[in-house]
């Protein structure tokens, strides 16, 4: 398979990152904008893509910023927020047709460039702030997305765990903000928000295609031509401490099907040397159907409607998840810790570790498939420092022992139980 080559340069401080291939007929950029986390911020920033895409200077309205997009050959751009560990990132991604399949003189990647500077750096103003209408429109808009998130009973129980699992850390905060904090805001006072984006976000510009890179480096450059912060958004690293009071947490809802999560501390990152060891780990735990997990509580007991765990790499967090009945709930949950408990004592085979590493190897191959698993290997190979080739990435996961693992495992502490439960449903103890 063709190995990924990243090249990693500043341009007017911001940091851009080149994955230069011709598998694809498309081109994803990708820009992100990042700064920590900040309750006071936090709502604001999570409105602001979507103020900043509601209309700009010469294109003063969404029909109008689609007709553009529509005449660059069906061009796509979409902002959103994430966070990763400490950090909020506000992103816009795009995704075009490669120039190379274009019989154009002028570079649409030059176009869609100059478009993604336009929508950011030069929005519809209103007496030198935000125009009014589209706040209130992404205000009410914003409204619905959370609201459509309480909705999701089994998002709504992810965003409550992680609430009180990091009560008191940046991370206890949802990247879409709060709906308390709404109404309060304003075109002044999200303009103010805004301008302190410009000067104090750490900006991330990915291209993932075929192109020259000296020409794309000068595109940049030129389009791009403000000054950008240069200081990286500093990670908090958290203090290893013993969770001997595990946290129990039960809300009451009218829903059909109990949701209980428990999330754990794994104290490694996608920085530390042990973070393949991690995914092993969490492989053979309940990242897939074959997992320990699935097999004990699904497939075995009959206690689960599904079941699997995940890895945050860049907080140092797994979380198990499963759908039960609500009187499963003790039972579910040990034997979810008995899953743990054998991670820990390495009760488990060199087949099941085999197997794990060549599941991770393969959804590693598979994410050089698409445009956008490349962008995700990009972003991560700038998260860890390490080598992005396919090779070494797939060196690093072979070469992981079942002592590795197990040493991964015993860092992990269980500090919250999370259980969302039926409306008027006896609480459990545990």
């Amino acid at each position: 398979m063709e190995d990924t080559h990243i090249s990693s340069s500043d341009q007017n401080g911001l940091r851009l990152h080149l994955c230069n291939t011709d598998k694809f007929k498309t081109m994803s950029i990708m820009l992100m904008m990042q700064a920590p986390l900040e309750e006071d911020l936090i709502t604001a920033r999570s409105l602001i893509p979507h103020i900043l895409n509601g209309g700009s200077t010469n294109y003063p309205n969404r029909k109008r910023i689609k007709q553009k997009l529509d005449g660059m050959y069906g061009a796509t751009l979409f902002p959103y927020v994430l966070k990763k560990g400490e950090s909020h990132i506000i992103a816009f991604r795009m995704e075009i047709p490669a120039d190379r399949f274009l019989n154009e003189s002028d570079s649409l990647l030059k176009s869609s460039l100059d478009l993604l500077h336009e929508i950011v750096y030069s929005p519809m103003l209103e007496n030198g702030v935000f125009h009014a209408s589209i706040v209130e429109q992404e205000k009410r808009s914003l409204k619905q997305r959370l609201a459509s998130m309480f909705n999701d009973k089994m998002l709504y129980a992810h965003v409550r765990l992680i609430e009180e699992m990091f009560k008191g850390e940046p991370y206890q905060y949802s990247p879409y903000g709060r709906e308390g904090d709404i109404d309060s805001l304003h075109a002044p006072s999200l303009y103010q928000v805004y301008e302190k984006l410009l000067q104090h976000d750490q900006f991330d510009l990915f291209i993932v295609g075929a192109f020259n890179e000296n020409d794309v480096k000068s595109m940049v450059r030129d389009v791009f031509s403000e000054r950008h912060n240069d200081n990286p958004v500093k990670a908090m690293i958290p203090d290893k401490r013993c969770a001997n009071n595990v946290k129990v947490v039960q809300d009451q809802m009218d829903v059909k099907q109990g949701k209980l999560l428990l999330g754990y501390r794994t104290y490694s990152t996608i920085k530390d040397e042990d973070y393949e060891a991690t995914r092993v780990a969490n492989a053979i735990f309940g990242r897939f159907p074959s997992s320990k997990l699935f097999a004990n509580l699904r497939k075995k007991e009959s206690l689960a409607y599904f079941a699997h765990s995940q890895i945050e790499s860049n907080k140092g967090l797994l979380l198990t998840m499963a759908g039960i009945d609500f009187d499963n709930y003790e039972r579910a949950v040990a034997i979810i810790r008995e899953q743990e408990k054998a991670m820990k004592e390495g009760d488990f085979t060199e087949d099941e570790v085999e197997q794990g590493k060549a599941m991770l190897i393969n959804l590693l191959l598979e994410s050089h498939d698409t445009p956008l698993g490349i962008m995700d290997i990009s972003i991560q190979a700038v998260d860890s420092g390490l080598s992005h080739k396919l090779n070494d990435q797939m060196k690093r996961i072979g070469a992981v022992s079942k002592n590795d693992v197990i040493c991964a495992a015993n860092q992990w502490e269980l500090d919250t139980i999370y259980f969302l439960n039926r409306k008027g449903q006896t609480e459990w103890s545990q």
